[in-house]
């Protein structure tokens, strides 16, 4: 970032009429290699600590759980979500389709049994009547509308807050859902399938986390001793 801002700083300079190429030459350009950091991954305890923390009856908690349940079981995105309709839920079959009308495509993913049964007692509970076919609409003025995503993402921090986790992104339960199933040795296409990947690179950084696995596999250290 720092090399960026000199390099445009220089940029500048030169459009004014000064003479920076000698020194626009020397900036280094910073290696930036792709997919090089490691993702953040709550821990399976800190995933079970954060849904029990919707144990006490709060505003809308119902609402609050069912949305983390579809971002902790589903790895959908807060978008995702928000775009969820009544009809997108075959509750016969178990199944959730996820409509994108841009590119004209239809995922269907599994409804585990935790979710459905989060959705339908929000649904038959506390979800106001409304001829809305979203799934998670709004609970104050004005009515008859669906949530936004930013009542997604609040949701899950204040969850953080009340349980103590220290995330604060709500992109994290997804890395939960990829780690999980990676670790119960699900193939990396089903993984890029489950999380609408386009390309298995974007899956692939998650078996970076997967200690048990890179242990086994992992070469001894030059000049370590040899067990």
């Amino acid at each position: 970032m720092i090399a960026g801002a000199v390099r445009g700083y220089l940029r500048f300079r030169t459009s004014q009429g000064d003479r920076t190429q000698a020194v626009l030459a020397a900036v280094p350009t910073i290696a930036q290699w792709r997919l090089a950091a490691l993702p953040e991954v709550p821990t399976g305890a800190e995933v079970e600590q954060l849904l029990r923390s919707f144990d006490q009856p709060f505003p809308s908690y119902r609402r609050a759980y069912a949305m983390t349940r579809c971002l902790v079981d589903l790895g959908l995105r807060s978008s995702e979500v928000v775009g969820l309709r009544l009809d997108d839920i075959d509750w016969r079959v178990g199944m959730v389709r996820l409509a994108k009308p841009k590119s004209r495509r239809t995922d269907v993913l599994p409804l585990p049994r935790e979710t459905g049964r989060a959705i339908s007692s929000y649904l038959v509970s506390e979800r106001p009547q409304t001829t809305n076919r979203a799934v998670f609409v709004r609970h104050v003025a004005p009515y008859d509308q669906p949530i936004g995503p930013g009542v997604v993402q609040r949701a899950v921090r204040e969850a953080y807050r009340r349980c103590g986790l220290p995330h604060s992104r709500v992109h994290v339960l997804r890395h939960s859902v990829a780690s999980r199933l990676l670790s119960a040795g699900t193939p990396l296409k089903e993984i890029a399938d489950v999380l609408r990947h386009r390309s298995l690179d974007t899956s692939a950084i998650y078996t970076k986390v997967d200690t048990a696995r890179l242990t086994a596999v992992a070469l001894p250290w030059p000049g370590s001793a040899t067990v």
